[in-house]
């Protein structure tokens, strides 16, 4: 059984920093993509960023280039978001998804619980 476990949620205010960390357990990744999704209050999840396990490439959203950076620890299967100058527009729950990649998007089978940021102004 697949497990994604993510942690580093909290406060922050605008313009600072939060990683966020996604450990993953019971299988292997090497073929697989992983990413983060998140859904604010009254909006449809959608992607932030995503990374291919084996080789290491990124993918953004938009709204995160060159703000939020993706990066993974094969030795401790764990995918980071490492997000700075945030703003209150990314406030929101952020989910650690894996799946398969298809071009620049990830089709997730695997869901963490998610953990909640929120950015005061």
């Amino acid at each position: 059984q697949v497990q994604l476990v993510e942690s580093g949620g909290g406060l922050v205010q605008a313009g600072g920093s939060l990683r966020l960390s996604c450990a993953a357990s019971g299988r292997t990744f090497s073929s697989y993509g992983m990413g983060w999704f998140r859904q604010a209050p009254g909006k449809e999840r959608e992607f932030v960023a995503r990374i291919r396990w084996s080789s290491g490439g990124t993918y953004y959203a938009d709204s995160v280039k060159g703000r939020f950076a993706i990066s993974r620890d094969n030795a401790k299967n764990t995918v980071y978001l490492q997000m700075n100058s945030l703003k209150p527009e990314d406030t929101a729950v952020y989910y650690c998804a894996a799946g398969r990649l298809v071009g620049t998007r990830l089709e997730p089978d695997y869901w963490g619980q998610g953990t909640q940021v929120t950015v005061s102004s």
